[in-house]
């Protein structure tokens, strides 16, 4: 029953991110589900976008939209992940703060990947409340949090200048840094070292093989925030078992 608890909220996490990834990267007003090209408010059937396909053909019914693939996918996708949540973090304050955080990140990744975007108004006030989360979890405290929100954002600052010194600006954005930043706050020293070099790791391995098979060019732009948060995913996710992994 609880799995099935989770799951269902999941999918109204996913209707609030639908929401937050088309009106926040536009800088507008956040509100009722609404269609991203004519402005049209979804009566309450279609505020779901698996709703839309159901009763309204998947398409806006003033100007005929048609309902984005990333917000089904994300309608689907979501509650399966959610459901999984008690299994993973099994302290009620672990609980809460897994699901948060890992909406965040799923946030995040969406408007980087689709705008090339990573908000101040996500990363800042996330990083304040993952210090306050820090009394209430269990793989980190203050003091780690702390550190590890400092040692993100100078480690991933750095990066930044050298991006800006070898390939000129917007080799990498700022909101990289401060992602950076959010994940040392929300892991806390040492698992933002490990978030981090999974993140790297894995854009990098990426963008060659994007770069080897021609679809990117060797100085394009190629967004690191979506790994980076996965990297923050899978330390925040199963943070213990990989450390425990490394030190043995």
């Amino acid at each position: 029953m609880i799995y099935l608890l989770f799951a269902l909220f999941g999918l109204l996490v996913a209707l609030l991110l639908n929401v937050l990834a088309d009106d926040l990267p536009a800088r507008a007003r956040v509100r009722r589900p609404h269609c991203t090209q004519c402005g049209h408010g979804f009566a309450p059937a279609g505020w779901l976008a698996l709703g839309r396909l159901m009763f309204q053909g998947g398409h806006c019914p003033q100007c005929g939209r048609a309902t984005a693939r990333r917000a089904v996918a994300l309608e689907i996708g979501l509650p399966f992940l959610f459901a999984l949540l008690p299994l993973v973090f099994t302290r009620p304050g672990d609980l809460i703060f897994g699901a948060l955080y890992t909406a965040i990140l799923i946030l995040i990744i969406i408007t980087d990947l689709e705008h090339r975007l990573i908000l101040h108004i996500v990363t800042f006030p996330s990083t304040l409340l993952a210090l306050l989360g820090s009394f209430f979890v269990s793989h980190t405290n203050l003091k780690l949090a702390l550190i590890g929100a400092v040692v993100g954002f100078v480690a991933f600052y750095l990066f930044f200048l050298l991006g800006q010194f070898l390939f000129g600006p917007g080799a990498l954005g700022f909101g990289d840094v401060t992602l950076s930043m959010t994940m040392g706050a929300m892991l806390g020293f040492p698992y933002i070292v490990f978030a981090l070099v999974i993140g790297i790791l894995l854009g990098g391995v990426v963008s060659l093989l994007l770069v080897f098979t021609r679809r990117r060019a060797r100085r394009s732009y190629i967004p690191y925030g979506p790994y980076l948060a996965l990297g923050g995913l899978l330390m925040l996710w199963w943070g213990a078992e990989i450390f425990r992994w490394y030190i043995t």
